[in-house]
């Protein structure tokens, strides 16, 4: 699996070039500002992107601006974004094309070697990979009457909570401590409720985090 990665701080690129390597990861290309993350993603043709939000020369949301670039020259090209702090406004610009395999982990999580490989790998895989605090922030925006939102019980939005991690039926149920039968229920449910169409169900949890999390929509 092809990786582009940008990173400014040299000891956290070269750790992570480092890791991905010994995950059996092809590093395509591992670069320092936003200029090369751009050339890097338009000459490499990656399986994903792991990109920091702020690169040089702007230090601002840089990393950002050049996925977005990116996923509009090449729909759905999957994105993990990492980021020092929970910044809701750049989580739901990464959202707002309606499209799976993107992630956003705060730079906390990339200490966890198993963890931050298996987001960027479900990533590449079209899913999703929401840091919690994410989640929990984006949550907070929401008001009581918020549609359809408001259609879910508390134990529906835990489980898509859940789902939005990035979490299998086998892990949420796991972490909810009730059989995989009762969580088909509660994801049957929640795209019902959500107006989901039958279809593959791998696509319909992508849109189901999607509606749960962009909450300008």
């Amino acid at each position: 699996m092809r990786v582009v990665l940008a990173e400014d701080l040299f000891l956290l690129r070269d750790g992570l070039v480092r890791m991905l390597q010994a995950y059996g990861f092809e590093i395509a290309a591992a670069v320092e500002t936003g200029p090369e993350l751009t050339r890097a993603l338009a000459e490499s043709e990656p399986d994903v992107a792991v990109i920091d939000v702020r690169l040089p020369p702007t230090h601002t949301d840089e990393g950002l601006q050049c996925a977005l670039a990116a996923r509009r020259a090449r729909p759905g090209l999957p994105v993990l974004v990492l980021s020092q702090h929970v910044e809701q406004l750049y989580a739901r610009e990464l959202l707002a094309d309606g499209a799976g395999g993107i992630g956003y982990l705060l730079k906390d999580r990339v200490f966890d070697a198993e963890q931050f490989v298996d987001a960027v790998r479900r990533v590449a895989a079209g899913g999703t990979a929401m840091d919690p605090q994410v989640i929990q922030q984006l949550l907070t925006r929401r008001s009581a009457a918020d549609r359809p939102l408001a259609r879910l019980t508390p134990r529906e939005r835990e489980v898509l909570e859940l789902m939005a991690q990035g979490r299998s039926n086998t892990g949420i149920a796991a972490q909810l401590v009730v059989t995989e039968r009762a969580i088909a229920k509660h994801t049957s449910n929640i795209f019902a409720k959500l107006g989901l169409e039958v279809a593959d169900d791998d696509n319909r949890r992508v849109l189901a985090v999607l509606a749960y999390l962009d909450q300008d929509r």
